[in-house]
């Protein structure tokens, strides 16, 4: 299989059309056209629906495009574990990540990430929802579970500490829990499917389940209800540093700590554990974040 005819097709998939890539790479667009039929050809697929004005990937183009992606990127760590090539950051990079992570933390950092290697693309996609890394084509994601399945590989690229906190005015109106039992009597907000909270609490850990009246899926909406006064929650504190700086959230239980093993992990497949462009990524952000993060400093 001809990579120079991958690389082609990817490159199509990401712009959609076929004169674009081909210039993308210095193919007039007679010669890209020529380099997809005989990708076809050798496939016995049609991979594309053209038409006058546009171009799609067929359902076999999107079966197709994630192995691609695979082929090219264990080509790529192939070259650069033998010193072959160049080991500069080049391509597209595609990431996922939370919505809420993405948007407070990779975001801010891109520009100087994208000024270090002027030779990357990225495409990015911010969700809630876990996609599989491979069937979706995707180089890295950002997550902050525990890693499942053993054909990835996990970087810790920062801790993820968790507390509870409240806004003053919640605690000034029913009063500050001095114990973890006592959240039982108390308006806790919660994220769907965590309802149980773990103290490390006299030598032993202490599970409590909480209520309240308010359960959402978004990390960042539970934040601003606890912000509103609505109740006491349990969040990260790359999301909480700023409200807390600005004294609109308060710790609660300072003493009596959660039990934590979470971090913020970047999840990539073995075969792409050489990319230059993925260790570009790595390298970068865990010296971005910093150790401690810089969201766990002391705020000005």
């Amino acid at each position: 299989m001809n990579l120079e005819h991958l690389k082609l097709f990817v490159r199509l998939a990401a712009v959609n059309s076929i004169s674009q890539a081909g210039e993308d790479l210095g193919l007039s667009p007679a010669v890209a056209s020529s380099h997809l039929r005989k990708l076809e050809d050798s496939l016995g697929v049609r991979l594309l629906h053209r038409t006058t004005r546009h171009v799609a990937l067929s359902e076999e183009g999107r079966a197709f495009l994630p192995h691609a992606e695979e082929v090219l990127a264990s080509a790529e760590a192939a070259r650069a574990a033998v010193g072959a090539g160049t080991t500069t950051p080049t391509g597209t990079l595609r990431i996922t990540a939370s919505a809420s992570f993405g948007r407070m933390h990779l975001i801010p950092g891109l520009a100087g990430f994208l000024a270090r290697y002027p030779d990357l693309e990225l495409d990015l996609r911010l969700t809630d929802t876990i996609v599989d890394l491979v069937e979706g084509g995707f180089d890295i994601a950002i997550r902050n579970s525990a890693l499942k399945d053993s054909s990835l590989i996990a970087r810790r690229l920062a801790p993820d500490k968790r507390i509870l906190c409240a806004s003053p005015q919640y605690l000034q109106r029913h009063g500050t829990p001095t114990r973890p039992a006592e959240l039982k009597h108390h308006e806790c907000l919660t994220l769907i499917g965590m309802d149980q909270w773990s103290f490390q609490h006299e030598n032993r850990v202490e599970v409590i389940r909480i209520k309240g009246r308010i359960r959402t899926d978004n990390g960042e909406a539970v934040r601003d209800a606890c912000a509103a006064g609505l109740g006491i929650t349990l969040s990260s504190t790359w999301s909480l540093y700023r409200h807390l700086a600005r004294g609109e959230l308060v710790e609660v239980l300072p003493e009596t700590p959660l039990v934590n093993e979470t971090g913020i992990w970047a999840i990539y497949s073995s075969s792409r554990q050489l990319a230059p462009k993925i260790r570009a990524f790595l390298d970068y952000f865990s010296e971005y974040f910093g150790s401690p993060p810089y969201w766990d400093l002391p705020q000005s």
